[in-house]
């Protein structure tokens, strides 16, 4: 396990109280798991995702990741319409250890409401989040 210092966390990118991410793109969001959560969960073996056009709210579970000690749920940091999937996952479940912020991004979505990003965490914030998880 990595301790916090060691962990990847771009200053660019929001982030959920479950551990996703958000980065912004255009009228868009790419969503992620975080580099702790990644570590954490361990060896990710499968990753479940939704269907394009399919929509959610903020905080619905979207999906799931497997790894080889545990099955977490995947919930939607903002509410909105999946246009893409990442999948390359189907193949490689494993790029989600292996770069979480670029190569093992879930899912792309055309959020419903552009205000519900600044419900999420900064860099800082989420920092502060995991130092009291650690306690």
């Amino acid at each position: 396990m990595k301790d916090i210092h060691e962990l990847d966390i771009p200053e660019d990118l929001r982030f959920a109280k479950q551990h996703e991410w958000v980065r912004l793109e255009k009228d868009c969001v790419r969503v992620g798991i975080s580099d702790y959560a990644q570590n954490q969960l361990g060896d990710v073996v499968y990753v479940e995702l939704p269907q394009v056009g399919q929509s959610f709210h903020r905080e619905e579970p979207f999906g799931s990741i497997e790894a080889v000690k545990a099955v977490s749920e995947l919930y939607m940091p903002v509410g909105g319409e999946i246009i893409e999937i990442n999948s390359a996952l189907e193949a490689s479940p494993e790029l989600v250890n292996q770069s979480p912020y670029e190569k093992g991004w879930l899912i792309l979505v055309r959020p419903a409401d552009d205000s519900q990003t600044a419900l999420l965490m900064t860099r800082k914030e989420y920092i502060d989040m995991l130092k009291g998880l650690d306690h």
